[in-house]
């Protein structure tokens, strides 16, 4: 199966500068939590997949986090990130 990469891109909406490119490969969108608090921006994602052949059952768990602070200057409400 093909392995899909996916970055989330972090700006700040004044000046649109990129302040971080992240790699979370292996994960779906829909796995991935991206939350900007007191001047942090952590990116989080979980997954868990489960593969029963009748024979056996296996899990496979992944977990991801990224933790930064913003720049002096740069106000939470003026993050935005896409995929």
């Amino acid at each position: 199966s093909r392995t899909k990469r996916l970055c989330r891109l972090l700006n700040s909406c004044c000046g649109s500068n990129n302040l971080a490119l992240i790699d979370v490969k292996g994960f779906d969108p829909r796995d991935i939590t991206v939350t900007v608090k007191d001047g942090k921006v952590t990116v989080s994602a979980e997954r868990k997949v489960e593969c029963d052949t009748g024979l056996s059952k296996t899990s496979n768990y992944k977990k991801f986090i990224k933790e930064f602070s913003l720049p002096p200057g740069v106000d939470d409400k003026e993050v935005t990130y896409s995929v």
